[in-house]
């Protein structure tokens, strides 16, 4: 059996998932909305948590604000879970790591405080690259830059890039990385089906233009 699957280290595993589940599920789109005075960002555009939907309120300052806040999140969890397992479990720190990446991942997607309905998981699938595998993180980023320039579909570049992730994680040699973000872009892709439906229909909104998306 190999060492990392341990029955001793399953605590570690059940905190580290349950940390990065209360990271992700911190609604920053919502908390940061609320406090600069706008309407319910649950009640405009799709009802998204996601800066994407923020945007709809005129404020591009709160959007951004989001965008990092929703990434960094994630790459927070990973950081802290790996910072704190380093000494006890110093061979197995990173293992450790990747729980609460998917932890923080299913808490934006599904945080308990709003009753499990939370955004798409763009932005903390971002962070959480930069915390695991930072080039990763940039090739994901200059895919969506090209697709989105090419299409103007910021869900199109968002699906592409997620796509081409586990490729990356592949080739660079990023084996459990790779395993955990074939899940996640699984579940990024299963979260953008209504985006995948308009984009077939010809339906999907354009980034510069009003949408409901």
């Amino acid at each position: 059996m190999p060492p990392w699957l341990d029955p001793s280290l399953l605590p570690a595993y059940a905190a580290a998932l349950a940390f990065g589940y209360l990271c992700g599920s911190i609604p920053f789109g919502l908390i940061l909305t609320r406090l600069a005075g706008t309407a319910d960002i649950r009640a405009i555009g799709s009802g998204n948590i996601g800066a994407t939907n923020v945007l709809r309120t005129g404020h591009k300052a709160l959007a951004a604000a989001t965008l990092i806040a929703d990434a960094l999140k994630g790459t927070f969890a990973v950081l802290l879970v790996y910072s704190y397992y380093g000494s006890e479990y110093r061979y197995f720190a990173h293992e450790l790591a990747l729980p609460a990446a998917a932890g923080a991942f299913l808490g934006h997607l599904f945080p308990v405080w709003l009753g499990f309905k939370g955004g798409k998981g763009v932005a903390t699938y971002i962070g959480l690259l930069l915390a695991l595998a930072w080039p990763a993180a940039i090739a994901f980023c200059l895919i969506w830059l090209a697709v989105a320039a090419l299409t103007r579909y910021s869900s199109l570049a968002a699906l592409v890039a997620s796509a081409a992730t586990p490729f990356a994680l592949w080739l660079t040699g990023d084996r459990p990385e790779t395993v955990l973000f074939v899940l996640l872009t699984l579940l990024l892709w299963i979260m953008h089906r209504a985006n995948i439906a308009r984009l077939l229909n010809g339906t999907e909104g354009k980034i510069g233009a009003s949408s409901g998306a």
